[in-house]
Formats: C-alpha cells, structure tokens, sequence
C-alpha cells in the first residue's frame, strides 16, 4: 500500500443535493423485484449451469415469487437462446411473470434477441450501452452525441422489429441501462435516459424501466442515493418511469446502497440469490427481502424454506454459501458464547402470540425462514461443520470432501444440541463411524469379485438386501460402475454417482485406504458414504452400499 497521504486515489465526488430528503424517509412497501441469476455472464460460474440447471432455478424463482425474471443473454450463446426458447415452448413461464432478457444496442444482436423470444406472454427487452467517461475516451473513442445515437438507434430499431412480436399478443417492455451510470455525470445520465425516452414514449399505464446500476461500486451508500434522488427528481416522465437499481458489491455496501437508494424513489430492485456475481458479487435479494420482512414490511417473496433454496443454489450454481451468511448461513442461528446462549434461552420465553419478536441476540424468528436456533457446544477452537472436519482429519486422519462438511456436521451438530454437553473428539469419531462405516441394513456386502475384459469389467458379488441374500452381476467401464450396475439390475433403488474421492489412513503396506462417494437418489437428494479397506476398490464398493443405505434410512 502506498503511505499516508494516499495520492494513488481520489475520493468519490459528491452530488450537489443539499435538500435531500430521502435521510427523513421509511421504506413502507416493498420494491419491484427482479432476479438476474440465470444470465451466464451475471452467474460468474466457473462451471456455467446447464440447461436443466437453469430449468430448475427458474422454477425455484418462480416458486419464491419472482414476476420478473432474466433469464439470458440469447444474443450472446447459443445455450442462453436455447434455454429461451426451452421455457417458452415447454410452457415453463407462468402467465403473470415476464421474462427478461439482455441486448447490446446492436441491430443484428436485437433481431437475433426477438427470435428467442416468440411465443413469450410478457417479454422485458432490456437494451444497454456504457455511457461514463472513462468508457466513452478509453473503450469507446467516442463522444456524448456518439453515446446518445447508439441508445436511441437501438430503441428504434426494437420499435422497428419488436413490431411483429407485438402483433402476436407478446406485451412487450422495454428496460435501458446506462452502463456505469453511478460513475457517470448526472447531467448526461439523464441526458441520455430522456433521449431513450422520448423514442420509446412511454406511457404511466405502460411505463419504461430506467434501470441505473452501480455497475461498480466506487462510493459510499449515501451518494449513490443522493444520485438517485436526484435522477428521480429531474427525469421529465417520472410518472411513466420504473426507476431500478442494480447494484454490485465492490465496497461491501450493496446491500445498504440499495435500501438508501429505495429510500430515494427507486420503485424496483434486480440482485441475485445470496449476491452471486461478478467481482465481489451483485445485489443480495435475500438479505434486502428479509431486511424488509424484520421491519414489519412483507417483500411479496417467499423464504419460508430458505434452508432448500439455500439446497437448490449450491447444487445448481456450486458455490457454497459462507455459514455468516445473513439468514441463509449455517452458523448465524448458531450461540457458541455461553453468555449469548443464557440470554436467548432466558427471552425466549417471554416470546407470545401477537407479541412482536424481540429474542436478544436473534433478530428474526428462524421458524419464520424455516430455521431453528442452536445453541451449538463448542468441539475445539474452531465450530460446526468446520470444527467437525477439523476433528475428523487431525485426529483420526479422516480427509472428508468439502461438501461432506456440512453433511457430517449438521448429524453432529444435531447430537450436541440433543445430548447438551460438550462432545469430546471420541464421540465426534464414534458418530462418524456409527453414521458412514458400520451400517449394515437394509443393504450389506458380503463379497465382491471383479474381473476386467476387452476394456470392460465384469462384478460378481454377494450381498444381503432387506434381509435377502443375494448373488449379483454387472458390468460397467470400471468395478464401481459394474458394481452400481449388479445393484441397480437387483432392486436396489435407482443412483446416480455424483464425486469420488480416497486416501490412505496411516502409512506402510498393510494400511486401509478410505473412500467417499456422493450419490443422488431418484428424489433429487444427496448422500455421502465411506468405505474403508486395505483394498481401495473395495472401500470404494463399501462407500457406494453406505451412501445407499443412507439414502434408504
């Protein structure tokens, strides 16, 4: 870092607002809302959802209660115009959510953009260009007047070949972004947003979504809603205006840059499920719709069952979410302080119907969101699913998946709050090993031989299934894929192997090896299992019948 005085960077300019009035206001009603998770470029997915992941995250955001959903970039990829057309043919969209989808103020990318769109109920046609300084003089060589005509063209020509959707029975809206805009002068952003405007005549029963993103964020909260106030205060169709908000998470403030901002006038918010996104993040939509819910201002957006959203995004998405995550994160219902843990059992009690919530230390009840609180032991220095697998591995020599922390931890975690004493590292193991190793109903190996065969391997095995001995037979690519095949050709209810992954316990020629397999069961749920043996082919059949007898448990 640079020693004091900082001449590297410049502090953010102020807007000229001395009136301001939204400092005096509260928010009383919920915003507009409007997911962008499903965009590719918005996901910032190092392994991008596919079509059938997609599919399943819209359904989740339409079961949440979105009305307005992005659901692409068709323009951009043949999977974002696919994924289009795959919700519009299979009639996936309700009748009261319009779609929404992303266009570069560009003729070909506009009539490429509608083609994806036939069909569609209600479409939001969301146009956008980069308008600040910095964009026009180093990306763009281009001036204000250059900025303006690639808006207002682009506005037109969606007028121009919009026309034919129209006349199909598609209600067709138009959202413009000028890109940057918070680091954009106010003068021409509403330059620039009137230009738009005056093209697409917008009217108050069919309005124009203005949509000003803090495309990054560069400035405290406060300013970026004195800059919304003062947009709302000098755009001429106000009335006939929708004015969003997109905000990002550079400074860490995206979330109260968006509750100043509404205080501001803003009448619609666009952010993501638990602020995925590029950089740091976009707008988190759960913690500014569950804000509002503790206020006593109900978001119009269901989280009733937050821990399977939470399910749905990380297997969807394969993020994890952080466990101090606001509402969402495994730990934040979670006293490890035995002060902190004294002072919520001791308000819980005064806790009566029609009496507002007040528990010390709790904010919102955590049945509301479909949580309970815990008062978790502390296992060592560090706690939950993390202090679970820190036991496991430094003790035992267990290495568990990453996803599997979160699996064991919750059992433990569930032992600890119904035995309520500290839980030594020798129970921690003895769940570990009663939970994953030792099971032996409904499903048990007792033998398994494999042989392998023009590049193909062929599985004999014993086993006893719901008390039922067994012979069985498969063949498969390798001696877990013949051996799920022999089991899934006996009964054994349909699986699909999801990670696999193995290491020795100790050192020598005699030692086991442990292996962790994940399955997905035919319900869509996720299992872990372990096998240990001082064969590794056969601890890996032995994870396989433990996942299994899990998932049937």
């Amino acid at each position: 870092m640079q020693p004091s005085p900082v001449t590297k960077y410049c502090p953010f300019p102020p807007v000229n607002l001395p009136d301001r009035q939204w400092p005096n206001r509260v928010i009383t009603h919920a915003p507009l809302w409007c997911s962008v998770d499903l965009r590719d470029g918005n996901q910032a997915l190092p392994q991008p959802m596919n079509i059938e992941e997609k599919l399943e995250f819209f359904a989740l955001l339409v079961k949440i209660g979105f009305k307005e959903i992005e659901v692409g970039f068709p323009s951009a990829s043949q999977t974002e115009f696919d994924f289009c057309r795959r919700l519009i043919d299979d009639n996936r969209i309700p009748d009261d959510v319009s779609i929404q989808i992303l266009c570069q103020c560009r003729e070909e990318l506009i009539v490429r953009s509608l083609e994806a769109l036939r069909g569609a109920k209600n479409v939001i046609f969301h146009l956008y260009n980069s308008t600040s300084p910095k964009q026009r003089e180093y990306v763009f060589g281009a001036s204000k007047a250059d900025i303006i005509g690639i808006a207002t063209k682009a506005i037109g020509w969606l007028r121009q070949h919009g026309r034919s959707l129209v006349e199909t029975g598609t209600n067709l809206r138009l959202e413009y972004s000028p890109e940057s805009f918070t680091s954009t002068e106010m003068e021409f952003a509403l330059e620039i947003c009137e230009a738009v405007t005056d093209v697409w005549q917008p009217t108050v029963a069919n309005k124009i979504i203005l949509n000003l993103p803090a495309t990054v964020e560069y400035a405290t909260p406060n300013v970026h809603a004195d800059q919304i106030e003062w947009m709302c205060r000098h755009l001429t169709r106000r009335d006939a205006t929708i004015v969003s908000l997109h905000t990002h998470n550079d400074r860490g403030t995206g979330v109260a840059a968006t509750e100043l901002a509404m205080l501001a006038g803003a009448d619609r918010v666009e952010g993501t499920l638990f602020g995925n996104g590029e950089r740091t993040g976009n707008l988190d939509l759960v913690i500014v719709a569950l804000n509002l819910y503790t206020q006593g201002v109900h978001p119009g957006l269901d989280f009733s069952d937050i821990n399977q959203i939470r399910d749905t995004y990380e297997r969807c998405t394969r993020l994890e979410i952080n466990p101090r995550h606001p509402y969402a994160g495994e730990l934040v219902f979670t006293a490890f302080s035995g002060s902190h843990q004294d002072a919520i059992k001791k308000s819980l009690p005064y806790q009566k119907p029609g009496r507002p919530w007040d528990v010390i230390y709790i904010p919102i009840d955590p049945a509301d969101i479909g949580r309970s609180y815990k008062a978790i032991i502390r296992i060592n220095s560090q706690s939950g699913k993390g202090g679970v697998a820190y036991v496991l591995e430094n003790e035992f020599g267990y290495q568990l998946p990453k996803l599997m922390h979160k699996e064991i931890g919750r059992i433990v975690n569930d032992l600890a709050d119904a035995k309520g004493t500290e839980l030594q590292s020798a129970e921690i193991h003895d769940i570990f090993v009663r939970e994953y190793l030792n099971p032996r109903e409904p499903l048990h190996l007792e033998h398994c031989q494999s042989t392998k065969r023009d590049n193909q391997v062929n599985c004999q095995a014993k086993i006893i299934y719901r008390g039922q001995p067994l012979n069985i037979t498969g063949r498969g690519n390798g001696p877990i894929d013949a051996f799920s095949r022999a089991l899934t050709a006996a009964g054994v209810p349909a699986f699909e192997l999801l990670s696999y992954s193995e290491h020795s316990l100790g050192r020598g020629a005699d030692t086991s090896a442990i292996a962790y397999i994940q399955i997905k069961d035919s319900r869509g749920h996720t299992f872990f299992g372990a096998g240990t043996n001082t064969s590794i082919e056969l601890a890996s059949l032995k994870a396989i019948v433990s996942a299994i007898n899990r998932s049937l448990k």
